[in-house]
């Protein structure tokens, strides 16, 4: 009985790592922004309720939701991993925000970001540099980029948080 106990909890825990390094093949893998780090994020891009804001790799969907809830911006993810995106969609619903947030489930290559007037990312080096001129071409002037902790090489930095790990990029 112990035994069999655990054996399927290694099992759930290997599924769970599987799972986790899963989206790491496909990009990034999921390395959630900390809450006070997604508000400096937001505050740094001077989101306000006149804002789209597409957060590429939405994960849970903790950037969407303070974004519609705290700053009044409409908000969009961008999601591979089909188990993040129904976990988002269930605590945008649960936050009753499903009029200014939403997820949409696909790759962030291959998802128009025209409407975006603030963009936030929190991916890999190699993620950002491939993301570089889809940003330049896609965005408007005047839209901004946020990353966190890693910068986008070849975007002029226009300014980053106090603690050095947001940084801001004005197309």
């Amino acid at each position: 009985m112990i035994l069999n106990t655990v054996l399927i909890v290694l099992l759930c825990v290997l599924v769970f790592l599987i799972w986790i390094a899963w989206t790491g093949t496909k990009g990034a893998p999921w390395i959630p922004t900390p809450k006070k780090n997604v508000h400096s994020m937001l505050e740094l891009a001077e989101v306000g309720s006149s804002d789209i804001v597409y957060d590429l790799g939405s994960g849970d969907g903790r950037i969407l939701i303070m974004a519609a809830k705290e700053f009044g911006a409409k908000s969009v993810g961008i999601e591979l991993d089909p188990i993040r995106v129904i976990w988002s969609r269930f605590k945008i619903r649960r936050a009753r925000i499903a009029n200014n947030a939403r997820v949409i489930k696909g790759n962030l290559f291959e998802i128009n970001l025209q409407d975006a007037t603030v963009v936030t990312i929190y991916q890999t080096l190699g993620v950002n540099k491939r993301l570089r001129e889809k940003l330049r071409s896609e965005l408007k002037p005047g839209a901004r980029i946020v990353t966190y902790r890693l910068i986008i090489d070849g975007l002029n930095l226009s300014k980053r948080d106090e603690e050095g790990s947001a940084y801001l990029y004005i197309i």
